[in-house]
């Protein structure tokens, strides 16, 4: 008998918009996670909103690059430092704090591996948080078995770059798995495939610095 998966709550787009909050600047309401206040306009603190939230984003591993970067840099500019050189103290620090949090929902959301980790936690799930030393799956540690000694088998820099290319197009496979391991709300599926995905960044990382060290 199968245990139960695990799934998210119903409609795992961005949950529903936070209360409002006083203004730490002008007093007047504006959304809990707004950047600025819709009232005076001046910075607020980050929240506690998720990085999906920050940048607009329903819950979803599928995300539109060209979509993330337009948000990103949107909001980038409009946080940039020159546009509070004469704020106060307290706003410029708040911009930076912004900023920081922003730059963080960017590079986590940008990245397919550190994504899929992020949804995984956002549902409960903490997949290895360092490395890929512990592969408790056995399919994937004989995979990961099976290449390692590809790799060392390699004997030419055209069999090394060979091997990568074989891996790199797993990994492209693998990124699509975890699409539709998401989509279904599978998220044990969805956490086996981020351990892949996980090592199989690894042995190309491997095969690349075996290839320059060939020189």
């Amino acid at each position: 008998m199968q245990s139960p998966r695990l799934v998210l709550p119903p409609k795992t787009a961005a949950a529903p918009s936070p209360a409002a909050v006083a203004c730490w600047s002008c007093g007047g309401p504006t959304p809990a996670d707004s950047f600025f206040c819709v009232t005076c306009a001046s910075v607020q603190p980050p929240g506690t909103a998720d990085h999906f939230r920050r940048l607009g984003l329903k819950r979803s591993f599928d995300v539109d690059r060209a979509d993330l970067e337009r948000r990103y840099f949107d909001l980038q500019r409009r946080l940039h430092p020159d546009r509070f050189a004469t704020r106060t103290g307290r706003e410029k620090a708040l911009s930076q704090a912004q900023a920081v949090s922003l730059n963080e929902a960017y590079e986590t959301l940008a990245d397919p591996l550190d994504r899929a980790v992020y949804l995984l936690h956002l549902a409960g799930m903490d997949v290895l948080a360092e490395g890929c030393n512990q592969i408790a799956d056995p399919v994937i540690l004989m995979e990961a078995m099976e290449m390692r000694e590809a790799l060392a088998g390699a004997q030419s820099g055209a069999q090394v770059e060979l091997f990568a290319a074989n891996v790199a197009a797993d990994i492209e496979e693998c990124v699509g798995d975890l699409a539709v391991a998401f989509r279904k709300n599978d998220f044990d599926e969805a956490a086996k495939l981020t351990t892949r995905l996980r090592y199989l960044r690894k042995v190309i990382e491997d095969s690349r610095a075996r290839h320059s060290s060939r020189g």
